[in-house]
């Protein structure tokens, strides 16, 4: 199983390495649009809906709203740039919905009762997957070399390998065993740690060869490493919530050795907000 995951995983970041590296940042959009189409499925498993007619309108939902944000932002063929105050406000929108998914972990599986409902698990996919859309197209638009793009998948990936070792060799403290059983804080701190390692080196890539970087703008993206870890662990937590809720052991099949496209994004999703809102911060600083 740790060979096939491996590879799928090669895979796909050399897939994305070319998308995000080749393609304009239109098209890119669009590519991403057909990612998030995709995650959007596999949710209706989350919602519970069994009825193609039902799964159908959900996907269409989406659909309209990412077409939607399309000409919200501005996002067209020839522009060079996209409407960042409006950005800036889904993302918060975001950074506040995972958040408050903190709360709604800490009360599992006691406050079921409260959000355990289709319209509901509908509209935190909404929350969840429209943010995400909003954050990787703008990452691609802040620089179009898609190397932004590259280094949030990187830290992410850092984080999912550095808790996965360390929650392999040391792990002994469970995490949140009403919902991961295999989860510890070791884990949690091997990621960290991962992603800390991982968050230097890119800042001083950054630096000298992307923008050039105060001393505190560089320690301010390292400190972040320890942010995206905490939103990485949510989003996890918050995918494994919504699967116990349905009995469903993966969000899909798509992925060879990792099931659906959600379940190797969830962290991933959850991180967006916060990530990009730095990086537009820093970047605009900059300038």
């Amino acid at each position: 199983m740790l060979k096939q995951r491996v590879i799928t995983a090669i895979i796909l970041l050399l897939a994305l390495t070319i998308v995000a590296t080749q393609l304009p940042s239109f098209y890119f959009a669009i590519v991403i649009s057909l990612l998030i189409l995709i995650a959007s499925w596999e949710w209706t498993g989350f919602i519970g809906l069994s009825r193609q007619s039902t799964k159908i309108t959900y996907l269409l939902t989406v659909a309209f709203m990412l077409l939607g944000l399309f000409f919200l932002l501005g996002v067209t063929p020839n522009a060079v740039e996209i409407d960042e105050i409006r950005v800036a406000v889904i993302l918060a929108l975001g950074l506040l919905f995972w958040l408050l998914s903190v709360f709604v972990l800490t009360g599992y599986p006691q406050n079921s009762r409260q959000w355990n409902d289709e319209s509901k698990i509908a509209s935190m996919g909404l929350f969840a997957l429209a943010p995400a859309w909003t954050g990787i197209v703008t990452l691609k638009y802040l620089l179009p070399s898609g190397y932004l793009v590259l280094a949030l998948v990187v830290l992410i990936a850092a984080v999912d390998v550095g808790a996965y070792f360390a929650g392999k060799s040391f792990g002994s403290r469970k995490l949140a065993p009403n919902l991961s059983p295999k989860k510890t804080w070791e884990g949690v701190w091997g990621g960290m740690v991962a992603c800390l390692l991982v968050s230097a080196g890119l800042a001083w890539c950054m630096h000298n060869y992307m923008i050039k970087l105060s001393i505190m703008q560089m320690a301010f993206l390292i400190c972040l490493s320890a942010v995206l870890t905490f939103f990485s662990v949510v989003g996890d937590l918050v995918e494994s919530m919504l699967k116990r809720n349905q009995n469903l052991k993966d969000s899909g099949a798509l992925l060879p050795g990792h099931g659906g496209i959600l379940d190797r994004v969830d962290g991933l999703i959850a991180a967006i907000p916060v990530f990009v809102l730095t990086m537009m911060l820093i970047i605009s600083d900059i300038g």
